[in-house]
């Protein structure tokens, strides 16, 4: 049987900001941490608009650097519809890669795995095609900001 490959088609490109990361401390599986979203910009050939002011990362920082991102927020088209995402994923990298990172230091983003996939969900028809699509991203970690591309798996 012949099935169809995947293809990767991009979706837009998410300019995240961050609030300061609130440390939580130890917990069952490793070092908790919570980081708002406190808003940015999606452009791109299928969505544009901002990021609202809601949501955050729950990350979990395993042993060995490993973060678990594990993220919901909600942004707004250009055009009014509300999109929320929902985005899980992992980074990791060389530790002194993520401890720059961890220190608020740029770093090359191909020096280390920012991979995520997200759900999204609308009660907009305009947007209905997000709620039967896979999506996965690419991302990178700036100082108080993610940027994230965001692909359509079709």
């Amino acid at each position: 049987m012949d099935l169809p490959e995947p293809r990767l088609e991009h979706v837009a490109d998410l300019a995240v900001e961050l609030d300061p990361i609130l440390e939580m401390g130890a917990g069952r599986a490793g070092q908790r941490r919570i980081i708002p979203i406190v808003g940015g910009t999606v452009t791109g050939p299928r969505l544009s608009g901002t990021i609202l002011s809601l949501g955050a990362d729950w990350q979990t920082v395993f042993y060995g650097g490993l973060a678990e991102l594990d993220t919901r927020y909600a942004m707004q088209t250009h055009d009014g519809a509300i999109i929320e995402i929902i985005n899980y994923g992992y980074r990791h990298g060389p530790p002194e890669v993520i401890a720059a990172l961890a220190r608020g230091e740029g770093a090359a983003p191909d020096s280390y795995y920012m991979r995520t996939h997200a759900r999204l969900e609308t009660g907009d028809e305009r947007y209905d095609w997000v709620n039967r699509t896979l999506f996965v991203g690419v991302g990178a970690r700036q100082r108080s900001s993610v940027h994230l591309q965001l692909y359509a798996i079709t």
